[in-house]
């Protein structure tokens, strides 16, 4: 089961931090089964106990997943291993299609933006004590969510969408609390989540978003917060429409006390109207990266809530990094007043590529989904099969599951820098290295 790799120790932190050793060196891999707890236990010398223990410790920090009868494995991408180890190796030559990123060509030039930046920090610098968000960040950010019906509260900032999120779980929740989450979702979500010694309840999507009927089952079998991606949800391009807004309202008027987190990362690229869903709770947070519309590097996220959770996540900022850099707040605020991204024209390119990808599917009698946002979702009988046709074929998509959890097999194409001519041709091989459409589609 462990190849050339002996598991070692006496007591649980030693085994665990064994086992943690090997991920971390590629010794032991991503999807690679561990010894029951017993035979393990007889193996070292030591109690059943022990082990468990460490097994345990080895779940809540998100190195390992335990699946019932079928044992314990290292998670698909644990917390402790690199991630070059857990990604698809595109050949030369090979069309990517795999990677989730924007349009190089779409994004705004970031030079003028830091240039002004740099120069009013010259005259205006930044020192220790300062407002750790940048006044006029905070007003441009504001006026935009209440655009967009998002209840008042604080503007807080972070270092992207997936830290906002981490910070405002750790502001409510302590390991072993159960978070609702999105399947298929965002494949770094779904493993920051076991990370945080958390446990994940997967809730269904459609193209409107979560399913009502699962996120009421999820939230009265005791998940304490639900995280909802509200446009270009990440496989799967869902969008909240008003409908389905005030069905998940209702069902979450039904638990105020849960925590409720909106992932609004689409702002800039998308061209369906916000259906926002905080409020309805007690403890929320509704986030907004810029990396999808100004850049993956430029790592910021603006993120407003009830007081009690910006409070939270702004003390214990301050007990860490501080603050995110007053200077990049400062470029986003000159891209921001500059118009550098023309939101309509952007979502309009995105929605050509998706729209002439998954026509040229529907032809070949292959569904796909791709309401809004980078990325088009095709469900499929066998993707480990469907991934490794298409690699041989000259294209690279990413296999679903980095996205699943319970959800029906899938492959997730980018069509970010996917040309409409280029529809025809992926679709074809598409068609042909999947076969037959699967009865089930991604819910």
């Amino acid at each position: 089961m462990l190849g050339e790799y002996r598991i070692e120790g006496r007591g649980a932190a030693e085994i665990a931090a064994s086992v943690e050793r090997a991920v971390g060196a590629g010794e032991l891999r991503p999807g690679q089964g561990l010894p029951p707890m017993r035979e393990l236990a007889d193996r070292l010398g030591v109690n059943p106990n022990t082990v468990a223990a460490a097994y345990r410790t080895l779940r809540e920090r998100g190195v390992i997943e335990t699946a019932g009868r079928r044992g314990s494995r290292i998670r698909p991408k644990p917390a402790t291993t690199g991630r070059d180890q857990v990604r698809l190796d595109v050949p030369d030559g090979v069309r990517d299609v795999s990677d989730g990123n924007p349009d190089p060509a779409l994004l705004p030039s970031l030079a003028e933006a830091f240039a002004a930046a740099a120069a009013q920090s010259e005259g205006d610098p930044v020192l220790y004590g300062a407002d750790p968000v940048e006044p006029e960040l905070a007003r441009l950010a504001r006026a935009a969510l209440d655009a967009d019906g998002v209840p008042d509260g604080p503007v807080a900032v972070a270092s992207g969408s997936l830290d906002a999120v981490e910070r405002v779980l750790l502001a409510h929740l302590r390991p072993g609390d159960t978070v609702a989450v999105e399947d298929p979702g965002w494949g770094s979500l779904l493993d920051l989540v076991p990370a945080l010694g958390l446990r994940t309840v997967p809730v269904g999507v459609d193209d409107e978003g979560p399913v009502p009927g699962d996120v009421r089952r999820a939230l009265a079998s005791g998940a304490r917060a639900l995280i909802v991606t509200d446009r270009a949800q990440n496989p799967t391009g869902a969008a909240l429409t008003g409908d389905r807004a005030h069905a998940l309202r209702a069902v979450l008027g039904s638990h105020p006390e849960v925590l409720l987190i909106e992932d609004d990362h689409g702002h800039g690229i998308v061209d369906v109207p916000l259906h926002p869903l905080a409020g309805v709770t007690r403890h929320w947070a509704f986030v907004r990266s810029v990396a999808k519309a100004h850049g993956p590097d430029l790592r910021l996220a603006v993120f407003t809530g009830d007081a009690t959770t910006v409070d939270r996540v702004r003390g214990r900022q301050r007990l860490g990094p501080g603050w995110v850099s007053r200077l990049f707040q400062r470029a986003v605020v000159r891209l921001w007043t500059d118009g550098a991204v023309d939101t309509p024209a952007v979502a309009a390119a995105y929605c050509i590529r998706r729209e002439a990808l998954i026509r040229a599917l529907a032809g070949h009698g292959v569904p796909a989904h791709g309401r809004t946002g980078l990325n088009v979702w095709v469900p499929v009988p066998n993707e480990t099969s469907a991934v490794a046709r298409l690699l041989h074929a000259g294209w690279a998509v990413a296999p679903g599951a980095r996205f699943r959890l319970k959800s029906g097999e899938g492959i997730r194409i980018t069509v970010a820098g996917l040309a409409p001519e280029e529809a025809g041709p992926l679709a074809e091989v598409v068609a042909a290295a999947v076969g037959p459409a699967p009865v089930r589609t991604y819910v």
